[in-house]
């Protein structure tokens, strides 16, 4: 059996001037185009293909990879906005429809979108951004281990929803939300914690003595960009110094100390001056 939206190898069973047609053993058939067929396939030989549906819905192969399959998540551009939803380019000729209803924030073409890819009650491929039912708590990560993500989701009282490795569970919790993401931002995170139900709480700051650093710079970068004063001390307000900076104020008078043990600045009631 043909199967739409997966890897297969399938069997040449028909050679024409325009390509050749593929079987799984059966009745039905697919046409691999002409300029898809590898270099010397001949009849009765097996090709990995991809099938998908063509402009005119029909079904096609391809030597081609998309960027996921019928099943998976991935992070998707968007290339236009139209009257029945976006098209997502996924690494094939014909782009992927994301229906509007299946949308979950406003988009525009340029963005990015993290989509799970299915196959819709028509037998079409689509994608959906409700992909909070489709990700796994059967995580692989402990306590300290770095990872990557997308973030597909985010809500003020509980912080910004990241698809960890596109399959698992991940929530950055409002504490260590220091700067405003969006929905498609990549990001890398160290593991909190893994709660009871194996969903992972996520930091996206390096520990902090390995953060001290980064966080000196950032300081140090702003000091030079506002001519060497910044209207900062370690009563500052904790919010201004998030928005300001997208660090918390501990890990701010934490860095600002780094600068004065290393001599680059000085401290007066009110400002901190570059040396």
């Amino acid at each position: 059996m043909i199967k739409l939206g997966e890897k297969q190898i399938l069997k040449i069973v028909k050679q024409t001037d325009f390509g050749v047609y593929l079987s799984a053993g059966d009745e039905d058939k697919v046409l691999l185009p002409i300029k898809q067929l590898p270099q010397g396939a001949e009849l009765g030989d097996e090709v990995e293909v991809f099938v998908y549906r063509d402009s005119m819905d029909r079904l096609i192969a391809t030597t081609n990879k998309p960027l996921a399959m019928v099943g998976e998540i991935a992070n998707l551009k968007v290339k236009e906005v139209t009257g029945i939803g976006a098209f997502l380019d996924w690494g094939l000729e014909r782009d992927l429809l994301l229906p509007y209803k299946e949308q979950t924030v406003p988009i525009k073409a340029g963005d990015s979108c993290p989509v799970y890819i299915y196959v819709d009650k028509s037998n079409r491929l689509c994608a959906t951004m409700k992909i909070y039912g489709k990700l796994s708590a059967d995580t692989p990560y402990s306590k300290d281990d770095v990872v990557k993500g997308v973030v597909y989701d985010i809500k003020k009282d509980y912080g910004v929803f990241v698809a960890v490795d596109n399959r698992y569970f991940g929530l950055v919790p409002p504490p260590e939300v220091l700067k405003r993401y969006n929905i498609g931002d990549e990001v890398e995170g160290r593991v909190l914690s893994v709660r009871d139900d194996g969903k992972l709480n996520l930091s996206l700051r390096k520990k902090a003595y390995e953060q001290m650093d980064d966080d000196a710079d950032v300081i140090w970068k702003a000091l030079i960009r506002e001519g060497g004063r910044l209207g900062f001390n370690d009563k500052s307000d904790a919010q201004k110094i998030k928005e300001t900076f997208g660090m918390s104020k501990n890990a701010f008078k934490r860095a600002v100390g780094r600068l004065l043990k290393e001599g680059k600045i000085e401290l007066t009631g009110e400002e901190i001056i570059k040396k």
